[in-house]
């Protein structure tokens, strides 16, 4: 219970700071981007419903949304792989785990999400978490959909805010019979895909 405590602490903690830190920021780039906190909960209560063996984040930031995933498979018994570009992002992230006591249930790494998806086994995952790049989403979707593993869960953040950015991106999945899907209207918008 006290572990659980200090890791609220630190989720509250790094919600603040994003907050600063984007405000600071002209160039989106640069900006954490972190989930929102209702969407993060979300995220957390499917990871402990349907407890995954293999969970991939594509986007880790600073660990915000990791930390949440983290600490979601650990009481499930999964194991969570996060993706991100930026060495930075990644090291503040290995950084926040630590803190949280949940280094040993994350695999970090530091590579292009398009190049992990390729890299990955046929089914490899369980449940895939997507919040990086969004214009790379189509050129993605072959290996997201092999990736994947059968009754797989695909879940896709930023839906509503960046609806124009995602249209071509939903239209394929909506045309894709191997997929149901459902909109969650809760933080940015919320897509969950469940492979048949």
């Amino acid at each position: 219970m006290e572990r659980d405590t200090q890791i609220a602490a630190l989720l509250d903690e790094l919600v603040a700071y994003g907050q600063r830190h984007d405000a600071e920021k002209a160039d989106r780039l640069e900006r954490l981007r972190n989930l929102e906190t209702e969407t993060a909960r979300m995220l957390s209560v499917l990871v402990q419903a349907l407890a995954p063996a293999r969970v991939l984040e594509l986007g880790t930031s600073n660990g915000y949304s990791t930390v949440w995933l983290a600490q979601a498979a650990r009481t499930s018994g999964g194991h969570l792989t996060s993706v991100e570009i930026l060495p930075e992002r990644t090291e503040q992230a290995r950084v926040n785990l630590a803190r949280a006591g949940l280094s040993a249930v994350v695999e970090l790494r530091v590579q292009d999400a398009g190049e992990a998806l390729a890299a990955s086994a046929d089914g490899e995952w369980a449940l895939i978490f997507l919040d990086s790049e969004r214009p790379a989403y189509v050129r993605y979707w072959p290996e997201l959909v092999r990736a994947l593993a059968p009754r797989g869960l695909l879940v896709v953040d930023n839906v509503l805010s960046h609806a124009d950015e995602l249209a071509e991106f939903r239209a394929l999945l909506a045309g894709d019979d191997r997929f149901n899907e459902a909109l969650v209207p809760i933080g940015a918008g919320v897509l969950l895909a469940v492979r048949r």
